[in-house]
C-alpha cells in the first residue's frame, strides 16, 4: 500500500499541475472574451476615424492620399478607378511600420459594391480585392481564403461609401496565446518551490504519526498503560481508539488471569478430596468409592460450568432470532425431570403460555437450565419446583420458584461473583451458575430478579421487554 507521505506528495503535485492547467485555460477563455471586446472597440474607433478623414465629397486625390497612408512595408494599398487598378503610389513621407500590420485589413467600397481603396492585407497576387464588400453595418467574423477575420463595417450614406476594417484571427489568437503563456511560465517556475515547501510541511505534519507509531512499537508487551503522547486533533481519535483497545485488552487479560486463578482454586479442593477418597478406598474403607464418585461428579460439574463461562466471556454478538420459549422450557423440563423424580421432587409447569422472544436459543437454554438446575439442587427431597411462563402487556415473564433455603440477605449482593456460594456448602455445586445466568442475561438484554419467597425458597424471574409476541 502506498505510504501517506508519497500519496500526499503525488496528490499535491498533480493538484498543482491541474490548477496550473485550469488557470491557463481560464486565462485563455477570459482573455479571448476581453480581447475581442477591446479589439472590437479599437476597430470601431479606427473605422470612424478613417471615415472622418475623407471630405464630404471625396475626389480621386483624397482617395490617393488615404491609400498612401494605408500602405504597409513592402506592400501598398491600391486605388481602384473606372479604368482599373492604379499603379503603386508614392509612400507618405515619414511613414513608420509594424511587422504585424499584414494581419490588419482595410477597404472602401461604393454603395454598389465597387472597390475604391483596398489595403494590402485584402489583395491577391494580382492586386485584386479578396475581401467581399460588406452587406450590413456592425461586427462579424468573415472568411478570406483559409483565414478568418474579425471585421467592422460602417456605412456613410452621405458619401455613398462602405468602409470595412478588420484583424486576422491568427493575430487575435497570437495575442491570447502570449497572454496564456505569460500566465503559465511563472507558475511552472514556482511549482518546484511550492513542491519543496509542500514536501517539508508534509514531513512535519506526519511526524506525530511517526512518534505515535514508535511509541507503540517500542512499548514492552507487559506495558498496558494508556498512551499519553500529545498529538494533533486529527490523531486524537486514533489515540483514543488505541487507548480503548488497550483498556479492553487489559480487562480481557485480567479476566483471563482471574478466571485461571479462580479455576485453579476451585479445582484444587475437589481434586484433593478425590485423592483422599481414593487413598481411603485403597486402604479398604467401604464408603470411600461412593464419596469418590460424588467428588468426580462435583469436579465434572465445575469443569462444565467453567467451559460455559469461558464461552460467555468470549461471546461475540450474533444476529437475534425468534425463539419459541414455551417449547424450549418444555424440552429443558423433560431433560431434568429424571433428576427431580429420583429425589421425589415435583417439577411443575404452571401457566405456560405459547410465546416467542428474540434472542439466541442456545444461550437462552443455558440460562433457563442453570436456574432449573439450581432450583433442583437446593430444593430438599420431596420438595416442589414451579416454572411459570406468562405473556404480559410489556413482554414475557418466566418465573422459577423452588422450596429450598433461598439466599441469605447478606449474600444477595454477591450472587454475581464467580465461585461464590451463598447457601448450604454441603450441596454439590460450582458457584458459577448464577454468574453465568447474569452474564448471559446482560448479553441477551433480559432482566433478572432474585427474591426470597415468604413461604421459603427462591423466586428467580426472567423478563423480556418489547421483544416478545404470542405464538400461534
Amino acid at each position: 500500500m502506498m505510504s501517506i507521505h508519497r500519496y500526499l506528495f503525488r496528490t499535491l503535485a498533480l493538484s498543482l499541475a491541474m490548477v496550473a492547467l485550469l488557470s491557463v485555460v481560464a486565462a485563455w477563455l477570459i482573455s479571448q472574451n476581453e480581447l475581442e471586446e477591446i479589439l472590437d472597440a479599437q476597430l470601431a474607433f479606427t473605422g470612424r476615424g478613417l471615415m472622418s478623414m475623407l471630405p464630404e465629397a471625396p475626389e480621386a486625390d483624397d482617395y490617393q492620399r488615404l491609400a498612401r497612408w494605408m500602405d504597409q512595408r513592402k506592400a501598398s494599398a491600391h486605388l481602384y478607378t473606372d479604368s482599373g487598378t492604379s499603379d503603386d503610389l508614392p509612400v507618405a513621407p515619414g511613414q513608420t511600420y509594424h511587422h504585424e500590420e499584414r494581419k490588419m485589413g482595410f477597404g472602401l467600397w461604393t454603395e454598389t459594391g465597387q472597390p475604391v481603396v483596398i489595403g494590402p492585407g485584402w489583395q491577391d497576387v494580382d492586386r485584386q480585392p479578396q475581401m467581399p464588400p460588406p452587406g450590413e453595418q456592425g461586427f462579424e467574423w468573415r472568411s478570406l481564403g483559409e483565414s478568418r477575420w474579425r471585421v467592422f463595417a460602417l456605412h456613410d450614406p452621405g458619401r455613398g461609401l462602405w468602409l470595412q476594417i478588420g484583424i486576422e484571427q491568427d493575430f487575435f489568437l497570437d495575442i491570447i496565446e502570449r497572454i496564456a503563456l505569460n500566465h503559465l511560465w511563472p507558475m511552472l517556475l514556482l511549482m518546484p518551490l511550492c513542491l519543496l515547501l509542500a514536501l517539508r510541511h508534509i514531513r512535519r505534519g506526519l511526524r506525530p504519526i511517526e512518534r505515535l507509531s514508535q511509541q507503540v512499537e517500542h512499548r514492552d508487551s507487559a506495558d498496558l498503560s494508556r498512551i499519553a503522547l500529545d498529538v494533533p486533533t486529527e490523531l486524537a481519535g486514533l489515540r483514543g481508539s488505541l487507548n480503548d483497545f488497550i483498556g479492553r485488552l487489559k480487562a480481557t487479560l485480567e479476566k483471563e488471569r482471574r478466571f485461571t486463578a479462580d479455576a485453579a482454586h476451585e479445582l484444587r479442593t475437589p481434586l484433593a478430596a478425590l485423592k483422599i477418597h481414593l487413598d481411603n478406598a485403597l486402604a479398604g474403607e467401604g464408603d470411600a468409592l461412593p464419596k469418590a464418585r460424588q467428588g468426580v461428579e462435583r469436579l465434572q460439574r465445575v469443569v462444565e460450568q467453567l467451559l460455559v463461562l469461558a464461552r460467555v466471556d468470549r461471546h461475540t454478538a450474533a444476529a437475534p432470532e425468534s425463539v419459541d420459549l414455551r417449547s424450549l422450557l418444555l424440552d429443558l423440563a423433560a431433560e431434568l425431570w429424571p433428576l427431580a423424580d429420583a429425589r421425589g421432587q415435583q417439577l411443575r409447569l404452571e401457566d405456560v403460555d405459547p410465546t416467542t422472544v428474540m434472542g439466541n436459543a442456545t444461550e437462552l437454554g443455558i440460562m433457563i437450565r442453570n436456574l432449573l438446575d439450581n432450583a433442583l439442587r437446593y430444593t430438599p427431597d420431596g420438595g416442589t419446583i414451579e416454572a411459570i411462563l406468562q405473556a404480559e402487556p410489556q413482554g414475557v415473564r418466566l418465573s422459577i420458584l423452588d422450596s429450598g433455603p433461598g439466599i441469605p440477605d447478606t449474600h444477595m449482593e454477591r450472587v454475581a461473583e464467580r465461585f461464590h456460594r451463598a447457601s448450604d456448602a454441603t450441596i454439590t455445586g460450582s458457584g458459577l451458575g448464577l454468574s453465568i445466568v447474569l452474564a448471559l442475561a446482560h448479553q441477551q438484554e433480559v432482566e433478572v430478579s432474585l427474591n426470597n419467597r415468604e413461604s421459603g425458597g427462591l423466586n428467580a424471574t426472567l423478563r423480556w421487554r418489547q421483544h416478545a409476541s404470542a405464538a400461534r
